[in-house]
C-alpha cells in the first residue's frame, strides 16, 4: 500500500526521523517536534534565534510570480508564529530542466520581492537544474530571526486558562488554490461575487500579519501565550498538534469554528473532502490570557483581521475535546491524514477546471 501524501504523521516522523537528529546540544532550547512551527535556539546574552525550514513550489494555476509570493509567506507565517519576525533566508532551489529561463526570473524575481516586504535578506543557498525534478516543489527555504529570549513564544507554553482564538476560518489555501484550479467547476457551486472572493484568498494565505498584531499586545503572561500556523491537516489537525505540543486538553465548539460558503464549496468541488481536516494556510490558531482577549480581539480587528473565539485550553494529557453541532463530544488524541493532497493530484490527473 502507498503512502499517503503530504507530511509524515507523528508517529512516522518518530519512528523514522526523531532517532537520527544528530548530536544534542544544550543551546537547543525548541527543536523537531509536533505542533512546533519554529525552533530556537540561545545565542547567549538574553537573545535567541528562531529558525524554520518550508518546501517552496511552483503551482501551475497560480503561475512563477503568485506561487513564490506565496512560497515566502508560507515559510515566515512558520516563523512568526514564534513571536520573532525573520531576518534572514538560505534558498536552496532544485529545478527541473523543463523550466525555463523566463519563468525562473519571474519566480526568483517575485520571491525577492516578497522577501524584501518581509523584511528578510537572503545570505545563502544553492540553485541548480537537475533531471528526475518533476515536482511542483522547486526547493526549500530556511528562515532566521533574532530576538529577546523572554519574547518568544511556542505552543507549549499555552496554560489552562488560555482562550483559543481563530483567524478567518478553515481551508483557506485549499479554497484559494481551488479558486484558481478550477474555476469552472467551482462556478456551479458559488455565484460569481462568491467565487471572487474565493479567488481573492490567495492574498490571506499567510499568517504574518496576526502575529504581528498579536506579538504587539505582548506575549506569555501578558497575553499570548501560544501561536500554530494551521497548514496540513487544517484547523482541526492544527487544534490536535497544538494540545499535544502543550500538553493539556482543548475544549473547542465547532459550531463557533468559522465556516465560509467559499470553503464549503471548494471542499464539495474537491470531491466532498472535510474542511477542518483540510490545508489551511491562512489560519493562525493562537492561545491568549483570558484578561488579554479583549485586547488580542481588538487588535486583529484594527488589521482587518476576523478572528472568533472557540474555546479555552484545561489542564489535561494533550486531547482535544470537540463539542459537535449535536452537543456530542468527539475526542481526538491524532490527526486525521489531510485529503487535499489526494483531492488535488486526482484534480490534475483528471484535468478539472
Amino acid at each position: 500500500m502507498s503512502e499517503p501524501l503530504g507530511k509524515l504523521t507523528p508517529a512516522t516522523f518518530e519512528r523514522l526521523i526523531a532517532p537520527h537528529l544528530g548530536a544534542a546540544r544544550a543551546e537547543v532550547l525548541v527543536g523537531p517536534r509536533a505542533g512546533h512551527d519554529a525552533a530556537i535556539v540561545r545565542l547567549g546574552a538574553g537573545r535567541v534565534m528562531a529558525i524554520t525550514t518550508d518546501p517552496l513550489s511552483i503551482i501551475p494555476a497560480l503561475g512563477a510570480s503568485v506561487s513564490a509570493r506565496l512560497a515566502a509567506h508560507l515559510v515566515a507565517s512558520d516563523l512568526w508564529t514564534s513571536g520573532i519576525p525573520p531576518s534572514y533566508a538560505s534558498v536552496s532551489l532544485h529545478l527541473s530542466p523543463g523550466l525555463g529561463d523566463p519563468a525562473l526570473a519571474a519566480f526568483a524575481s517575485a520571491l525577492g520581492e516578497a522577501w524584501k516586504e518581509l523584511g528578510v535578506a537572503v545570505v545563502t543557498g544553492h540553485t541548480g537544474r537537475y533531471a528526475g525534478l518533476d515536482s511542483t516543489i522547486v526547493g526549500a527555504a530556511t528562515l532566521m530571526g533574532v530576538g529577546d529570549e523572554g519574547r518568544y513564544v511556542t505552543a507549549a507554553m499555552a496554560m489552562p486558562g488560555d482562550r483559543v482564538l481563530i483567524t478567518k476560518g478553515c481551508a483557506i489555501e485549499a479554497t484559494a488554490v481551488a479558486a484558481h484550479l478550477m474555476p469552472a467547476r467551482l462556478a456551479t457551486l458559488l455565484e460569481p461575487a462568491a467565487l471572487e472572493r474565493a479567488r481573492s484568498l490567495i492574498s490571506s494565505v499567510t499568517v504574518v500579519p496576526e502575529c504581528r498584531a498579536l506579538a504587539r499586545i505582548g506575549v506569555r503572561e501578558r497575553g499570548v501565550t501560544a501561536m500554530h500556523d494551521a497548514t496540513e491537516g487544517g484547523v482541526l489537525g492544527g487544534l490536535v498538534e497544538l494540545a499535544r505540543a502543550a500538553g493539556h486538553d482543548l475544549r473547542i465548539e465547532r459550531s463557533r469554528i468559522p465556516l465560509s460558503e467559499e470553503a464549503r464549496a471548494a471542499c464539495r468541488a474537491f470531491g466532498d473532502i472535510d474542511p477542518y481536516w483540510t490545508l489551511s494556510e491562512g489560519t493562525l490558531i493562537a492561545c491568549v490570557r483570558p484578561e488579554r482577549l479583549a485586547a488580542a480581539l481588538a487588535a486583529l480587528a484594527e488589521e482587518g483581521i476576523a478572528a472568533a473565539d472557540v474555546g479555552e485550553v484545561m489542564r489535561g494529557h494533550g486531547v482535544l475535546h470537540l463539542t459537535l453541532e449535536d452537543g456530542s463530544i468527539r475526542q481526538l488524541r491524532a490527526s486525521e491524514p489531510d485529503p487535499y493532497w489526494a483531492a488535488y493530484e486526482r484534480a490534475i490527473r483528471e484535468g478539472w477546471t
